[in-house]
């Protein structure tokens, strides 16, 4: 092993031993104290994370700029580390108690999903690192909703062999990226199947995706949703879990997305992807702390001598 892997496998091996180590500390926990122990874990984190926080204060300023005061953004950033937190404890917490998820979390808007799966052609829920996302795929399961969704593995193969057994105790088909093809025979399946597929559309997709504007910039967006909607006829819906002031949640469903099929396709899948972009950059700007500000959304820049969108 050479020096590279050796310091990417030290933070990594410490941080699957944090999961273990908290998760056993969870299940002793009452649910009383399951927030204040999560803001220790935030406050001790955003001391230790620099280089995510450095990327958070980064990430804020590029969406806000003048907009915020420079404290402004700080309290943002240091919200997010605790909401972070809340989430990771909260996951760990309601997958062994799943009465308490049922109880903690509300729908509004659900005739949209309703009406969508009615008519046979699955559901693709279109969303973002917004809220306690994964906690919005339980509730929806335990609800008796086929659910999954499509997602990058994570990099340690032992938080991912965690995970992949508490999503497997909810029913949760995870349906991974890569390879591609695969992705998207699965994900073809599965809404031939009726069932509801999630697709976050809020990270860096590189050269591989469409520029559209996020906070007025050009950000590296993922087509996956439109492209498969086109291709299966099913229903695109956005949808968001969001942290209410007494940490339940709301699952928000907004009405399904229109495509306007008449017209060429890449005008149709740029101008979709933008729609769906707005409304993602609505509930930042609405919940600014729910999201995960700690991810480079700008990374890669449009190559505008090649045409870049």
């Amino acid at each position: 092993m050479g020096r590279k892997q050796i310091r990417k496998s030290i933070p990594r091996f410490a941080g699957w031993l944090g999961l273990v180590l908290c998760s056993l500390i969870i299940k002793l926990l009452p649910a009383s104290l399951i927030y204040s122990f999560s803001n220790n874990i935030a406050s001790l984190g955003y001391i230790i994370a620099r280089k995510q926080k450095k990327i958070a204060l980064e990430s804020l300023g590029i969406a806000f700029g003048s907009e915020k005061t420079g404290e402004e953004r700080r309290k943002i950033a240091r919200d997010c580390f605790v909401f972070m937190a809340k989430s990771a404890v909260e996951l760990l917490f309601f997958l062994e108690r799943p009465q308490f998820l049922r109880d903690r979390t509300s729908f509004e808007g659900k005739k949209y999903l309703d009406v969508a799966l009615s008519e046979g052609r699955g559901v693709i829920l279109v969303s973002a690192h917004f809220g306690n996302f994964p906690l919005m795929l339980g509730k929806l399961s335990l609800d008796g909703f086929r659910v999954g969704a499509i997602m990058r593995p994570m990099r340690d193969k032992r938080a991912e062999k965690f995970f992949t057994e508490k999503r497997r105790q909810f029913k949760i088909k995870m349906i991974y990226s890569q390879p591609r093809q695969a992705c998207v025979e699965n994900t073809i399946k599965a809404l031939r199947n009726n069932e509801i597929v999630f697709i976050p559309i809020d990270q860096n997709f590189g050269t591989a995706g469409v520029f559209v504007n996020f906070f007025g910039k050009k950000a590296a967006t993922a087509t996956g949703p439109v492209v498969l909607a086109l291709r299966t006829k099913a229903v695109i819906l956005p949808c968001f879990m969001v942290r209410q002031p007494d940490d339940k949640h709301k699952i928000i469903f907004e009405p399904p997305i229109d495509l306007e099929e008449d017209r060429k396709r890449k005008g149709v899948i740029v101008d979709t992807i933008q729609r769906l972009t707005d409304i993602i950059e609505f509930y930042i700007r609405k919940y600014p702390a729910q999201w995960g500000w700690i991810h480079r959304r700008w990374k890669s820049k449009p190559n505008l001598t090649k045409g870049g969108v």
